[in-house]
């Protein structure tokens, strides 16, 4: 437990130093959200009120923000983020069905943490290659396409033991 403590409190001074470098600066809410979904993972309430705090704004502006803008979390996320497209060219040809195969994998539910803390399985709208569907995105450039169910354990394996 002390080391979790020791931990945010140096992210908590690594958020500080960042906010130091760039506090002359007008609209600096977005990088600073940004900043400290680096360093935290997510943005949990007690981080949304320590920016709120340290920028000197209401805590209702800076949810407002995070809540907004679909690139920031409210809740953890696994250190492995599979996105499974589910635009129509995907679907209709089985995304639901791969879907459904990682978070039976995984024994987790959609855009939840693994108990493992790994992986966190998230169902999109589009990820734009539709010529490839059904297509899976694993963290920001890993992408599969014309994926099959069969094919989930062995893409699951490949990040398990960090290939």
């Amino acid at each position: 437990m002390l080391e979790t403590c020791e931990k945010h409190a140096e992210l908590y001074k690594e958020l500080d130093d960042y906010i130091e470098s760039i506090k002359e600066k007008k609209g600096i809410l977005i990088n600073v959200l940004h900043k400290a979904q680096e360093l935290f993972g997510w943005l949990p309430k007690e981080v949304q009120d320590y920016i709120a705090e340290k920028l000197n704004i209401p805590t209702s502006t800076v949810y407002g923000v995070v809540t907004f803008y679909n690139f920031f979390s409210t809740k953890p996320k696994g250190k492995v983020q599979i996105k499974i497209c589910l635009g129509t060219a995907c679907y209709v040809k089985g995304a639901d069905r791969i879907l459904d195969r990682f978070l039976s994998e995984l024994d987790v539910k959609e855009s939840e943490v693994s108990k493992d803390g790994l992986f966190s399985v998230h169902g999109v709208r589009c990820l734009g290659a539709c010529s490839m569907a059904p297509v899976v995105l694993i963290g920001e450039k890993d992408f599969y396409g014309k994926v099959t169910p069969d094919m989930v354990p062995s893409i699951i394996k490949k990040y398990k033991e960090g290939e």
